[in-house]
């Protein structure tokens, strides 16, 4: 406003541009804003690209140094809008802990000669990275044909999904006994 102080301030300057004071106001109140949040968005871009790895957390930090106190949820949306989130790298998840006090069973399977169906079934439990959590696969398979014979799928690694593939596998070579 210091440009308006010469011309007798806010009053001086309306006179001047034949406009009232409500009218001057009520165009401030409707653009100020909006200029505001323009200059926002255009700093949140510059900080965002100058510091590419820094999420909306870093970024409201950075606008707080510089005199800007937004908060972080609206830094958020803009990031957002603006396609300027940081990718974090994502830690793969440990599911096995080989570190362990209990007792390591020996394999017996390795030594053991296999000459036909159904004499050894191994098992295994992987997970499957799904894009905001994890499924988890049970499987059997018959050591000799390397053919899955039970399977399960679930959210948990409780022991009701690798039962439940041991039962899958059971009731699928009672079928293939049936047949024989």
């Amino acid at each position: 406003m210091a440009p308006l102080a010469g011309m007798g301030g806010i009053e001086g300057a309306c006179a001047a541009a034949a406009l009232s004071r409500a009218g001057f106001y009520r165009h401030f109140e409707r653009h100020a804003p909006a200029e505001a949040h323009l200059e926002l968005r255009d700093l949140v871009q510059r900080l965002a690209l100058e510091h590419r790895f820094y999420g909306h957390r870093r970024i409201q930090a950075l606008l707080r140094i510089v005199g800007w106190v937004v908060n972080r949820k609206r830094v958020l949306r803009i990031m957002r809008e603006d396609n300027l989130l940081s990718l974090r790298r994502r830690r793969d998840v440990l599911t096995t802990n080989s570190r362990h006090p209990y007792f390591v069973y020996p394999n017996l399977a390795a030594s053991a000669p296999i000459c036909g169906c159904d004499q050894l079934w191994v098992a295994d439990i992987t997970y499957i990275r799904l894009a905001e959590s994890f499924a988890y696969l049970a499987v059997i398979l018959d050591a000799y044909s390397r053919r899955v014979i039970g399977w399960e799928l679930g959210e948990t690694l409780e022991a009701k999904l690798a039962i439940a593939a041991l039962e899958m596998a059971l009731r699928q070579r009672r079928r293939w006994e049936a047949l024989r």
